[in-house]
């Protein structure tokens, strides 16, 4: 370019940007009406040395774009040894923008394996403000066998209850925490309910931003994250209920329209997620699938039963089989390329545990008394062959040292796993533990009536069932895994306290699981 032409350009550029406001322009001091970290601060996705540090500006953050306009902010982060913040070890600026819904992904690198950090971001300006702090773990080193405590949950309607349980769970002493999906719920406001949604049914990118603004307002779920890192996932209450591929609920609902919702759905949740995951050409097209490792100790393989599935068969919820396509040999839950990835990458893994982080229940339950079959068309077992071969795979490559762990039903199950389920005799290769929701279902209950006792009776491979709210925690070590269910009485109201309702443990190596 003639230096000439550019100097020009570079001047009426220049003065462009003082006249107009644009979206694009950066400001490193900004004036905020309201606290800009009302959503709090999460970190997730962690390696062993970093991880991704999250929050999103948002004074006002039910209104459009978080009550923010104008220029670009600029926000400061630091990480440091300890919580008062003597020692920053590492420290960075992020200029985050409306396109993004002012959301910062900070993927800190350089940090020591297997240890505790704490970060936290601040903004500059008359008004400056400063986030609450989180902490930030670190994974072990490659080839360390370092004992891991986590804790896993699911299915948090904002609607049906008090995050209660997360109150509880930001104080269990954990490494990390495995979120496995209806992060949010897609419905528009109900009557007689513990707290509505604030609007309609969502569909467009503004609509999922608030919804997913309004869950985090919590502060319960913000000391949740602020506690450890979590690795996430999603499952169909982000996008739509049951949603399958470009299948809505609504079988009116044209595929065309069902990307665009999916695209405005999966550009929400990584706005609002602490998630490294790859970059994709259509927001429709995210990828979550992913692996974790935790040293030598697990590797968490990151699933998706959503995107890549055929519709359900039959009805589409509880039928009795065969029905329909049920049982096509083509038809799958998590498509070719996943589950190719899936099973090359245990099999190929050096970890002492694999475990997958998986949405819908893998094990099945046959709710008819008697000779008749009825199954769930959302589950693994409407899709008998893919489960079957993915059990088949595992008892390959991973038999008896794979633990699944699962969300989705509001309900706890401790199931185990067998190679083939439409023969009763096949051995059993893998453990699956289910928990159930936060919030969704409502206050639930301990007492399981007598009739659906004797349903799961006729299930041999269903060694437990519980119906109250709650989070399932686990000890996981070389010997073996521990798997203890804790459980609040009700949501409804606060002040519920925690318990243990049930523990069980599976030896590494060994069939089956034992009631502890």
């Amino acid at each position: 370019m003639d230096r000439r032409n550019f100097l020009t350009d570079l001047t009426r550029t220049a003065a462009l940007c003082a006249v107009v406001p644009n979206i694009w322009r950066v400001r490193s001091r900004v004036s905020f009406a309201d606290d800009p970290f009302s959503l709090g601060v999460a970190s997730g996705d962690i390696t062993p040395t970093g991880g991704i540090l999250w929050t999103r500006l948002a004074p006002r953050p039910l209104e459009p774009d978080g009550g923010l306009s104008g220029p670009r902010p600029v926000v400061n982060w630091e990480v440091a040894d300890d919580d008062n913040f003597r020692k920053i070890v590492k420290s960075g600026r992020a200029t985050v923008g409306s396109e993004l819904s002012y959301s910062v992904h900070v993927d800190v690198d350089g940090l020591l394996p297997d240890r505790w950090y704490w970060y936290r971001f601040s903004t500059s300006g008359a008004t400056g403000a400063t986030s609450p702090v989180g902490r930030l773990r670190t994974a072990p080193a490659e080839g360390a066998m370092q004992p891991l405590n986590f804790a896993f949950a699911s299915c948090q309607n904002w609607e049906q209850g008090l995050y209660t349980a997360h109150d509880h769970l930001s104080h269990e002493e954990i490494d990390l925490i495995a979120f496995l999906g209806d992060y949010i719920y897609e419905g528009g406001a109900a009557n007689g309910v513990v707290r509505p949604h604030f609007g309609l049914e969502v569909r467009t990118l503004d609509d999922y931003r608030r919804r997913y603004a309004q869950y985090k307002t919590d502060k319960m779920l913000q000391a949740s994250h602020a506690l450890c890192p979590w690795i996430s996932i999603w499952d169909d209450h982000e996008v739509d209920n049951n949603y399958a591929g470009l299948h809505g609920e609504n079988s009116m609902e044209s595929e065309e329209q069902m990307r665009t919702r999916r695209a405005a759905a999966y550009q929400a949740w990584w706005e609002h997620q602490p998630v490294r995951v790859p970059r994709a050409k259509s927001w429709a097209d995210l990828t979550i699938t992913r692996s974790i490792p935790w040293g030598a100790m697990a590797n968490f393989w990151m699933l998706d039963t959503r995107q890549y599935r055929d519709a359900q068969a039959c009805n589409g919820a509880s039928d009795k089989v065969p029905c329909g396509n049920w049982n096509d040999p083509a038809r799958t839950l998590m498509g070719a390329p996943q589950e190719k990835w899936l099973l090359d990458g245990i099999g190929a893994s050096k970890a002492h545990w694999q475990v997958l982080a998986n949405q819908v229940m893998m094990a099945p339950y046959d709710s008819a008394r008697g000779p008749d079959t009825t199954v769930s068309m959302d589950q693994w077992s409407g899709y008998p062959f893919a489960r079957d071969r993915l059990l088949h795979g595992l008892e390959q490559r991973a038999k008896n040292r794979t633990v699944v762990i699962t969300g989705d039903i509001h309900s706890n199950w401790v199931n185990e796993l067998t190679s083939d389920f439409s023969h009763p005799d096949r051995p059993v290769v893998g453990a699956e533990f289910v928990a159930t929701s936060i919030s969704s279902g409502g206050d639930g209950s301990a007492t399981v009536p007598a009739n659906a006792l004797a349903v799961i009776a006729e299930n041999k491979h269903i060694k437990w069932h519980n119906r109250q709210r709650g989070y399932v925690k686990c000890n996981v070590t070389a010997d073996g895994w521990n798997a203890d269910y804790r459980t609040v009485p009700y949501i409804s109201r606060p002040g519920a306290p925690i318990e243990t309702a049930s523990r069980w443990h599976v030896t590494h190596g060994q069939p089956g699981i034992q009631k502890v």
